[in-house]
């Protein structure tokens, strides 16, 4: 079972991440929130620390809150202050202080692999705080406050993310100038994935080879099962667990 998956992230729109930022929820008072998201209408600390915005008296754990959570989360996405992206992506996450720069890999994984200790928990929380945060989860549909953990080494990964380039963290990518064409040969857990795209003098797809990993599996799966008996093929197709639909990624 994948460990991580691709998800669709609901972010600043381009050029509005200055006016979201803000600390995480467990670092500030309701006092500090309130003080440091004066004048800040789209401070994220209006949705991770909503009793900001209900008068001083009221329970910081109180259904109040998160429905006021839930109501100022829908006014930033309402506004375009907040975009969700169209397709599943990983996403690249990069802190920087005090000259320190740590770059991770943003992502979801399951519950039952965090209950089941595969994935190691990163604390010892309180039953109150996790309660908090399950209910703000429940209210607004959404998990405001991720996870930061550490992975083993993945030599892969950190090439990968050590190649990106400096510069905003979103461009808008510019058309072909022209005719040209670029092969792609990714790892997938059945083997290698090839692509091959050649673009015509207007930027149109002209020719597209996929070589999914599949493909070369199917056949081989032919010969293991011959001279078998019926009852054999449900074992040897799942030991090669071949893709129906030709699509490894």
């Amino acid at each position: 079972m994948t460990l991580i998956k691709p998800f669709r992230a609901l972010r600043p729109a381009p050029g509005r991440a200055a006016e979201v930022l803000a600390p995480p929820y467990d670092v500030l008072s309701s006092a500090e929130a309130r003080e440091r998201a004066k004048g800040k209408a789209w401070s994220f600390l209006h949705v991770s620390k909503a009793e900001i915005d209900l008068d001083p008296a009221t329970d910081p754990y109180g259904g109040a809150v998160y429905a006021k959570a839930a109501a100022n989360l829908k006014a930033m996405t309402a506004a375009g202050v907040l975009i969700r992206d169209a397709k599943p992506s990983y996403y690249v996450y990069r802190t920087t202080w005090r000259g320190h720069v740590s770059t991770g890999l943003a992502a979801v994984a399951s519950l039952a692999d965090y209950a089941s200790n595969r994935i190691r928990r990163h604390e010892h929380t309180t039953p109150a705080k996790e309660d908090d945060r399950v209910r703000q989860i429940e209210a607004v549909n959404a998990q405001t406050g991720p996870v930061m953990l550490g992975y083993p080494t993945a030599p892969q990964i950190d090439a990968m993310l050590a190649r990106l380039p400096e510069g905003p963290i979103r461009v808008a990518l510019p058309l072909s100038a022209g005719a040209g064409e670029g092969l792609a040969l990714v790892e997938a857990f059945r083997g290698d994935v090839f692509a091959h795209v050649r673009l015509d003098a207007n930027g149109a797809v002209a020719r597209c080879h996929l070589r999914d990993a599949s493909w070369f599996q199917w056949p081989l799966l032919e010969a293991a099962i011959e001279g078998n008996i019926v009852a054999d093929f449900p074992l040897c197709n799942k030991s090669f667990n071949c893709s129906y639909s030709g699509c490894d990624l």
